[in-house]
C-alpha cells in the first residue's frame, strides 16, 4: 500500500464544498487500489486575510514542504481586493515552489456539452502546456508619475533561457508519450513580439533536436484561437508562455464543455504540484450544495496521475464519464444532483 500526503486547500466560496468531493472520491478510489490518502486540510484564504491579514506564511510553505501535492478549491471573495488573494496564495505558491509548468487538458467527453457543431470527443482532445512562472505574470514593472497625467506604467514580459528551455523540454517529452501523433505545436507571437519569442523559437528549435520523432509545429497565437474553433482536430500538445497559455485554455475550457470541466495542475517535475479547478470562488452559490464538483474531482485525477499512478487516475476518470452518460450531475450539466449527491454518484461507480 502506498500512501499519498496531500495538503487540501479548501479556499474561498465553493472551493472547500468541492474539494471535499474531490477528498471523498479519493478515500473510495482507496478501498479499491493499493493506494492510500492522508489528508490535512490548511485555513488559507479571504476568511483568514480578513481576520489576520495573513496570506501564506513562512511557516505554512515549510510545512507544505512535507506534502506530496496540494490539492486546491478556489481562491477569490468580493469582500477582498482583487489581486490580493490571487497574488498572495495563488501567485506566491506557483513561484515558491517552482511550479513552472502549467498543464491544461482540453477534452471533450461528451458531444453535448460543446457550443461547435459537429465537432466530437475525437475532434477535441489536445493538452495545453503553459510555461508557470515567468512572461507578464512574473511581476517586472513599476509606475513612473503615479496619478499624474504624466503617468508611466510598465509590465515586462521576462524570457530567460533556462525558464523557456525546461519547460519547452517537459512539452516535447510530453508529447513524445502523450499519443500516437507525437505533434508538438508552439503558439507565439514571434511576428511582433520579436526578443522574448525569438528565445523561444531558437530553443523549440534546438531542443526540437532531441526528439526526433515528434513532429514540430507552429501557430501565431491569433491564428490559434481561430483554429481553436473551426479546427480543434489539429491539435495535440500545445506549449506556449504564461499570458497566452492563459487565454486559450480559457477558451479551450469553453469548447470542452465549459468552466465545470476545466482543471489545472501548477507542476513542478522534481518537487511539490498543485492541483486545482479552473472555476472561480462562486459565492453567490456558496453552502448552497450545488456546486458543480467534476472538475474539482478531474483535479484530484489529475493529481494522482502526475503524482505517476495513471491507472488508478484512469477509474476516476471512467466514472466521471459515466455520469456524464447517465446524466448523474448537477444541475449546470443537465442534471438534478448536489453537490454531495454528484460525489456520491462517482463513489458509487468507483
Amino acid at each position: 500500500m502506498t500512501t499519498l500526503n496531500i495538503a487540501v486547500i479548501g479556499g474561498d466560496g465553493i472551493g472547500p464544498e468541492v474539494t471535499d468531493e474531490g477528498v471523498k472520491v479519493l478515500k473510495k478510489l482507496s478501498e479499491v487500489t493499493n493506494l492510500s490518502f492522508k489528508f490535512k486540510k490548511f485555513d488559507l484564504g479571504a476568511k483568514r486575510y480578513l481576520a489576520t491579514g495573513e496570506l501564506v506564511t513562512d511557516a505554512v510553505k515549510e510545512e507544505l514542504k512535507a506534502y506530496h501535492a496540494i490539492y486546491l478549491g478556489a481562491i477569490g471573495d468580493p469582500k477582498v481586493k482583487p489581486g490580493i488573494l490571487e497574488h498572495g496564495i495563488l501567485l506566491d505558491l506557483r513561484f515558491y515552489f517552482d511550479q513552472y509548468i502549467n498543464l491544461r487538458p482540453i477534452k471533450l467527453l461528451d458531444s453535448k456539452f460543446t457550443p461547435l457543431k459537429n465537432k466530437g470527443p475525437e475532434d477535441i482532445n489536445m493538452m495545453i502546456i503553459r510555461e508557470n512562472t515567468e512572461g507578464l505574470y512574473a511581476g517586472v514593472g513599476g509606475f513612473f508619475k503615479k496619478g499624474s497625467t504624466d503617468e508611466i506604467a510598465t509590465q515586462q514580459m521576462i524570457n530567460t533561457y533556462k525558464g523557456v528551455e525546461r519547460v519547452l523540454r517537459y512539452a516535447y517529452d510530453y508529447a513524445e508519450k502523450r499519443s500516437q501523433r507525437k505533434k508538438l505545436t508552439l503558439c507565439d507571437k514571434s511576428n511582433v513580439l520579436t526578443y522574448g519569442h525569438d528565445l523561444w523559437q531558437r530553443v523549440f528549435k534546438s531542443v526540437g533536436e532531441k526528439f526526433p520523432k515528434v513532429e514540430q509545429d507552429h501557430i501565431l497565437i491569433d491564428a490559434m484561437t481561430m483554429k481553436m474553433v473551426r479546427n480543434p482536430e489539429v491539435f495535440d500538445t500545445v506549449v506556449t508562455c504564461n499570458m497566452f497559455g492563459d487565454i486559450i485554455t480559457d477558451l479551450g475550457a469553453e469548447i470542452q464543455g465549459g468552466m465545470g470541466m476545466a482543471v489545472s495542475g501548477n507542476v513542478n517535475p522534481e518537487g511539490l504540484s498543485m492541483f486545482e479547478p479552473v472555476h472561480g470562488s462562486a459565492p453567490d452559490i456558496a453552502g448552497q450544495n450545488k456546486a458543480n464538483p467534476l472538475a474539482a474531482i478531474m483535479a484530484a485525477a489529475m493529481m494522482v496521475d502526475v503524482l505517476g499512478y495513471p491507472k488508478e487516475s484512469k477509474k476516476i476518470d471512467q466514472a466521471i464519464k459515466k455520469a456524464l452518460d447517465e446524466k448523474q450531475v448537477t444541475v449546470d450539466m443537465g442534471g438534478t444532483l448536489t453537490t454531495t449527491e454528484a460525489g456520491d454518484y462517482i463513489c458509487s461507480v468507483l
